[in-house]
């Protein structure tokens, strides 16, 4: 196949436009000057083209020849994929680092799935059978813990005339089918472009929560199953640590990880905590069902727009096989303002702060490629795709464009707090800024499932929260003797509800992670207690004696009971709660 080539013209940072490419496209993917860099063209007038060069710059100018490859930016997705850790582009930073040493040198041409390694192929389907695309026809033990389901690729039909299991890499042809036009070789692998959504049958209704055992989260401000949420939240109130237990917790059977722009020993500390940490589902690493995308702030800025769509293609591509994907993107204002970058190079007409004018659709189409889905093929799986998104706004003003685009789109705001941070509550999610519009869709699912009066309790617990920001003010104001006793008794069960339940320790090995069992048990006690005190109180009890209860210590310390011992301790402090209350009653007769 012939490749249109041109000649450079100009040079403006990571913007190279270059004449004579008449017969390129948009979005093919080119190679710049004799050094190979590797970009990708985003705007063509007449035979002029405007490229996005995904690497260094520095050196290159006019009169360089350029030769489009005539394909799109594309990933390859098969065996290998899980434990990697590559840049923005899909390059393997281990396979770079072998060539080029500890210094990422440019136009280094590695494949991004590694063609040594040997994967064992068991063949599901056999000769004879009619398959589609999104057919399984075999299966990859890839990690202890995933299992990478081989499927026929998306635009091929028709009867399988050969299949053979054994050992392959991936470029090997493990099976063979007839289809109207030809006889088509399939691979272990297959490529797909990165800025088109891969399809899927149909979308369904969010109709059921993405368990995080992080309290504020699944009790107040639920994430569904293929639901979207955005993080947004001054420095040092941290996004890293939420997305970090939303990794390790969160009940999904894949991660993918991408650092967007992130500081570069943000990331090391993510290259090397994550393989180190136990997967507490299956006792291994957490690398074994985690792909991390590292694209640190200094690396160059056309690669970091590319960053976002490589690693939701690849979490696309898990969808597919049937499982429950979780896709962290930490953090797309630093996309955003790679886009600003690119958009101010192209001599575009600026939107709001300098942002392009297409901030907001670009959002919505990363943010829509989310969803719980029946997949392709004849007996369509489940799978979903969850996208948690951090935005960094600066100076921690959510009313910046970025912040304001992705809230129009996500129906999950967990509002981070810098006032909340420094007064060491973690999580440090406000529970009066923030919200979920997934709470009618899936509170069916937790009174199904955990207890029917599951949206009460919460419903209790937010109008506590609220009686107490409004009160707060009173007490600012003149002190918290002057509140009258019933409102006293709402400030100090609100009190246990920050204290006690939503503030959850990340590094205590029981506090880390609480079940909904659990979570369910301590709001009936916090509720409990305030429930029953207004009744002592409406009966003459003193509102101090109500607050000194020895009991309450206990309640609080109800989040580090191990699973185990849950009930008894839950029967043990209600009693307890039952005796300590008639004992205020008993004071007050004498």
């Amino acid at each position: 196949m012939e490749h249109s080539k041109g000649i450079i013209r100009k040079v403006a940072g990571p913007l190279v436009i270059a004449d004579g490419m008449r017969d390129a496209n948009m979005f093919d993917v080119v190679r710049v000057s004799d050094k190979k860099l590797i970009g990708e063209i985003i705007e063509m007038h007449d035979d002029r083209a405007s490229i996005q060069v995904y690497e260094e710059t520095s050196g290159l100018g006019p009169g360089e020849e350029v030769v489009s490859t005539g394909a799109p930016m594309s990933v390859e997705l098969g065996p290998g994929l899980i434990g990697s850790i590559y840049d923005g582009i899909q390059r393997p930073l281990d396979d770079i680092m072998k060539v080029s040493g500890n210094l990422l040198k440019r136009g280094v041409q590695v494949p991004s799935l590694k063609r040594e390694l040997k994967w064992e192929f068991v063949p599901t389907a056999k000769v004879g059978d009619m398959v589609e695309a999104g057919d399984i026809i075999g299966t990859v033990q890839e990690t202890a813990v995933v299992t990478q389901k081989i499927m026929v690729p998306y635009g091929i039909k028709g009867e399988i005339v050969k299949i053979n299991g054994g050992t392959y890499d991936v470029t090997e042809t493990v099976a063979v089918i007839k289809t109207s036009d030809g006889e088509k070789e399939l691979t272990l692998m297959q490529k797909w472009p990165v800025r088109k959504g891969r399809p899927y049958k149909r979308k369904k209704a969010p109709n059921k929560p993405l368990i995080t055992g992080q309290r504020v989260v699944d009790t107040l401000f639920p994430i569904a199953r293929g639901g979207v949420a955005a993080v947004p939240g001054p420095f040092g109130s941290g996004k890293t640590v939420i997305q970090h237990q939303l990794a390790k917790w969160a009940e999904a059977d894949i991660v993918v990880y991408i650092g967007c722009g992130e500081r570069g020993n943000e990331m090391t500390d993510v290259l090397n905590e994550f393989p180190e940490l136990k997967d507490p589902k299956t006792g291994h690493s957490l690398m074994e069902r985690t792909v991390l995308i590292a694209n640190t702030s200094d690396m160059p800025v056309a690669a970091r727009e590319a960053s976002i769509y490589t690693g939701i293609t690849i979490a696309e591509y898990f969808r597919d096989m049937g499982y429950s994907v979780a896709l962290m993107a930490d953090s797309t204002s630093r996309w955003a303002e790679a886009l600003r970058e690119m958009s101010g190079r192209l001599e575009e007409m600026p939107g709001e702060e300098g942002y392009p004018a297409y901030l907001g659709s670009r959002l919505a189409q990363f943010y829509e490629r989310a969803g719980d889905v029946v997949t392709l093929g004849k007996e369509g799986r489940d799978g979903a795709l969850s996208v948690i998104g951090a935005v960094s706004p600066p100076g921690g003003d959510i009313s910046e464009p970025v912040s304001q685009a992705t809230l129009r789109i996500v129906k999950v705001f967990w509002g981070l707090d810098s006032n909340l941070a420094y007064k060491r509550h973690f999580p440090a999610i406000n529970w009066l800024t923030s919200y979920s519009l997934y709470v009618d869709s899936i509170g069916g699912w937790f009174t199904e499932n955990i207890n029917k009066n599951w949206l009460t309790l919460r419903q209790k617990l937010m109008s506590l929260l609220h009686d107490e920001s409004e009160l707060d003010e009173i007490v600012k104001m003149v002190g918290m003797d002057a509140l009258s006793a019933p409102d006293r008794l709402k400030m100090e069960a609100a009190r246990s509800i920050r204290e006690d339940y939503l503030h959850q320790n990340s590094f205590h090995e029981v506090d880390t992670y609480t079940s909904l069992k659990k979570q369910e048990m301590m709001m009936e006690l916090v509720i409990g207690f305030y429930e029953k005190s207004k009744e002592a109180l409406d009966n003459g009890a003193d509102v101090e004696a109500l607050i000194k209860m020895p009991v309450r210590e206990a309640i609080g310390r109800f989040k580090y009971t191990h699973e185990d011992e849950l009930d008894k301790e839950f029967a043990e402090i209600n009693d307890r709660l039952d005796i300590e209350i008639a004992n205020t009653l008993k004071k007050e007769e004498f």
